[in-house]
């Protein structure tokens, strides 16, 4: 499948013309109804192609005149996802934004963006003070998504998730490459499953003992 093909805006296509082949994962996801709304658990191993699932989905939430929220656990990938983001969108009439800020506060100045790049911490505190504009938000990307489990972000990012599935009927689309339970976790999301093994790198496992390597 290529991915010049598909019903996306001309700003998306041109920025990644160099993926002009969608990798199996990305042609799963397409196929899984990924620009029809469908929200998914996307897992696969690491440069599989899972971020620009994510995009995708995000842009098209964008044309569908709607807002999308990209949701990290750490502000260090908030700040990578900006720039990128940033770059994508220069030239379109959309407005990204990153916001990683404990204080806790509705940050009424963030209803003005299209793009809205959060920690965890700080979506939480701005459903706590219910805000306003959260009914525009049609797509919604959780990155990292295996850190429910964790026990210091797991309980938050699990309370938000639960809040945002009673509050909004919005598309989440989960991310991650290590999921024990994938199978629960999206029926618990209410996503469909998007799994594949595919990585462009082979893994090869081995045993180095005195400077030789033997892989089995």
């Amino acid at each position: 499948m290529d991915l010049q093909s598909l019903p996306l805006p001309q700003h998306f296509l041109i920025y990644y013309q160099k993926f002009s082949t969608l990798t199996p994962i990305q042609q799963k996801a397409i196929g899984g109804g990924l620009l029809g709304g469908a929200s998914q658990l996307v897992c696969a191993p690491t440069a599989s192609g899972k971020t620009l699932i994510a995009t995708m989905a995000l842009v098209n939430a964008l044309e569908r005149g709607g807002k999308a929220i990209y949701l990290v656990p750490l502000k260090a990938l908030a700040g990578e996802k900006y720039k990128e983001y940033l770059a994508l969108f220069n030239g379109t009439k959309y407005k990204v934004v990153v916001s990683t800020s404990d204080i806790d506060s509705d940050s009424s100045y963030l209803a003005k963006y299209d793009v809205l790049i959060l920690t965890t911490e700080k979506l939480d505190a701005l459903l706590r003070h219910h805000i306003t504009w959260l009914g525009e938000v049609k797509t919604i990307i959780i990155d990292e998504i295996h850190l429910l489990n964790d026990p210091k972000r797991g309980p938050t990012l699990e309370v938000v998730l639960t809040l945002l599935k009673t509050m909004i009927k919005a598309q989440l689309i989960g991310l991650s490459a290590t999921i024990g339970n994938p199978k629960e976790l999206a029926e618990w999301l209410g996503a469909t499953l998007i799994i594949d093994s595919w990585r462009p790198v082979e893994l090869k496992s081995g045993i180095c003992v005195d400077g030789k390597t033997e892989f089995y």
